[in-house]
């Protein structure tokens, strides 16, 4: 396997690749198009009596997922064979018994736009320089919430494959690019846990105990969350997230266990630490007053450069807008005397304010600042270097160069702080890749052996 994150014409090409070597045990297909009008594609192994279906980029700027998925591709295209499975990878009737289908990439619109930086040099300034992720509206797993909306394409794509296979198990595969690994669950499964913390101990990745996508979530064991229900808690009020309305939960009428499986692209031991935060309101403090100036800021050279943009801009304005609308009520929720450090918070619901916890709202608030910093900077490069489209307010906007030298100072200050505040170490390919394919089987195995699984939430 590659050492390295994969394009999506790498990807199809391996698994075109695999699918030629393997005739009669591996089928390459499309399930549909996306809006740009890409290929979906799926590569399907085995003949088993019960389906899995793997979803692989579901996030844009998550390229992990992918390379993982051809991985398990190989493994169980090999099974039973000749140097097959090693005796350090169980293999048994929960893979023998199972056809696993592999959507390769669900996103490849927005993959593309990632391809810039999955080469390297792997700092935070060249991610978030060239990071990209569509807005909430445009992400596929999500189904969409105004009444009346027609699911995009990649969505129906994604849900007529769901109604086809009716899978014992559905995994999603998730890259968080700072912090640790942790699974997401939409029905308990006993024993996960230990299998998730063994891996990530050999691969020295650190297990998230209070992750931002799961903050008041329900814990089984280190690392692992059970997804609430639709009454319960779930994010944090500011985001629009929200766990019912995705195409984790929709398939649960066919009895489909779905898990989110997350393998981080750079670790930050302290997510993990769950001893006491010495100072956990001074650190909401500095955590919320640093996220409402950063986000005036920014809101300002948005402004400075808004005369200047086109409808070649208008896909990274949209995740740029909706960063900066929910920048001012997360810094609310945080700060000491909101939701989380007042009367009434997370101490009194016995979810602590631990050192985990803490570092968890570090990550997330200065993550939402370099993304919308860099995400700007795409966008001046777009309307500043573009002279040929017309501009929104007549032929020609001159260019704010003091705009451009603020963004990219502040850019290149912001991720130099976050790298050092967290204590960023980046994680090989390699090694995320066979944490994620140990946990993807750790799975299936516990979901296949389940006798009979608890009732459905609803």
């Amino acid at each position: 396997m590659p050492g390295g994150y994969l394009t999506v014409d790498e990807l199809t090409a391996r698994a075109t690749t695999l699918a030629a070597a393997h005739p009669g045990r591996a089928v390459l297909r499309s399930i549909g198009r996306s809006r740009a009008g890409e290929p979906i594609r799926v590569l399907s192994v085995g003949h088993g009596s019960r389906d899995v279906l793997v979803v692989a980029g579901p996030h844009a700027n998550e390229p992990i997922g992918g390379v993982t998925a051809l991985r398990l591709a190989h493994y169980l295209a090999r099974a039973g064979r000749p140097g097959g499975p090693s005796a350090r990878v169980p293999y048994g009737p929960w893979i023998s018994d199972a056809t696993w289908h592999f959507v390769l990439c669900l996103d490849p619109d927005g993959a593309r736009r990632n391809e810039r930086w999955l080469k390297g040099p792997m700092t935070f300034a060249h991610h978030y320089r060239h990071f990209f992720r569509p807005g909430f509206a445009r992400q596929p797993e999500w189904l969409p919430t105004e009444p009346g909306a027609a699911p995009m394409p990649e969505t129906r794509a994604l849900l007529r494959l769901q109604d086809e296979l009716r899978p014992y198990l559905q995994c999603s595969l998730h890259g968080v690019d700072v912090g640790g690994s942790f699974v997401q669950l939409t029905r308990e499964l006993p024993g996960l846990a230990d299998h998730l913390n063994r891996s990530a101990a050999e691969f020295r990745i650190p297990v998230e105990r209070g992750p931002y996508d799961a903050f008041f979530w329900p814990s089984p064991g280190p690392g692992v969350y059970d997804m609430p229900r639709p009454q319960e808690a779930d994010q944090f009020l500011s985001l629009p997230a929200a766990t019912a309305t995705s195409t984790w939960l929709r398939p649960h009428r066919y009895g489909t266990l779905t898990a989110v499986v997350e393998a981080p692209m750079w670790a930050v031991e302290e997510v993990g630490d769950t001893a006491p935060h010495p100072d956990p309101h001074g650190a909401l403090e500095d955590i919320s007053r640093r996220l409402r100036e950063d986000a005036r800021l920014l809101a300002g050279l948005l402004e400075r450069v808004r005369p200047a943009l086109t409808a070649a801009t208008a896909p990274l304005l949209a995740p740029v807008e909706e960063y900066l609308a929910v920048c001012p009520g997360l810094a609310d929720e945080w700060a000491p005397e909101g939701p989380l450090g007042g009367t009434g918070g997370l101490e009194d619901r016995d979810l602590p304010l631990n050192r985990a916890r803490i570092m968890a709202l570090r990550i997330a608030a200065q993550r939402l600042v370099v993304r919308t910093a860099g995400l700007l900077g795409q966008m001046f490069a777009v309307a500043y270097e573009a002279p040929s489209a017309p501009a929104a307010d007549g032929p020609s906007a001159p260019e704010p160069e003091d705009v451009r030298i603020t963004l990219d100072r502040f850019l290149t200050r912001r991720c130099a702080a976050f790298e050092v505040d967290c204590g960023a170490r980046w994680i090989p390919v390699h090694d995320q890749v066979e944490h994620q394919f140990r946990t993807v089987l750790a799975v299936a195995e516990l979901a296949a052996r389940s006798n009979e699984p608890k009732a459905v939430r609803t």
